[in-house]
């Protein structure tokens, strides 16, 4: 079964929609400062507009005020919140949204035990920067430390055309998410790149099924 595809970071509604078009189950929109790719409430609420239905809407917030949550979900009312700080359970539950945490992966390890920490999440997203570091960066980590996992999650960090085919057959996620992998420059999505990594994911899924 084909992976789920998420693509993160997009910041023009043309990259939305090309993302849809080509078949990605979501879009991520980032509501955090110290990232290039944070949105305006109106910047995100346009993209919002510019897709069709069921491409699920996630909303992405790096340690922000609890007001700030609930202003954008009251607004964007996105499918899903991901958190990538040091949120802690309760705080990522009181908003009455299903939520992903995401786990930083570069210098950490017992991933099972991290996830236990969060018994509400609806999934994780174990991406390959350090703990204190937002996403995006374009950085991968060691596949191979990750134990067989039944929770929902998501492997990014470093994912492009190249490589991604190689990281569904050897880390089996439930989903992929994708940044700057397939950007020509921050915040811009590339066509070109988007069709070949959904190119390689479809070429693996098939190669899996007659396996």
């Amino acid at each position: 079964m084909r992976p789920r595809v998420k693509i993160c970071g997009i910041t023009r509604a043309e990259d939305a929609r090309l993302a849809a078009a080509l078949g990605a189950d979501a879009i991520g929109l980032i509501f955090t400062p110290r990232s290039p790719r944070c949105l305006t409430l109106a910047q995100a609420l346009a993209i919002r507009a510019a897709l069709p239905p069921l491409v699920a809407i996630v909303a992405l917030f790096m340690d922000a005020p609890a007001a700030e949550v609930i202003e954008v979900s009251a607004a964007l009312r996105p499918d899903l919140l991901q958190f990538h700080g040091a949120e802690d359970d309760t705080f990522c539950t009181d908003f009455g949204r299903p939520w992903f945490k995401a786990l930083a992966m570069r210098e950490a390890s017992d991933v099972p035990a991290r996830m236990a920490q969060y018994p509400h999440a609806a999934g994780f997203v174990l991406d390959g920067h350090a703990i204190g570091e937002p996403g995006g960066q374009g950085q991968s980590f060691d596949w191979a430390q990750l134990p067989p996992l039944t929770t929902p999650w998501f492997l990014a960090g470093g994912l492009t055309a190249d490589n991604v085919a190689r990281a569904v057959r050897f880390a089996r996620p439930w989903g992929v998410d994708v940044s700057s992998g397939v950007e020509s420059a921050v915040g811009i999505k590339d066509a070109h790149k988007l069709q070949q990594f959904f190119r390689e994911i479809h070429r693996e899924t098939a190669a899996q099924d007659r396996a």
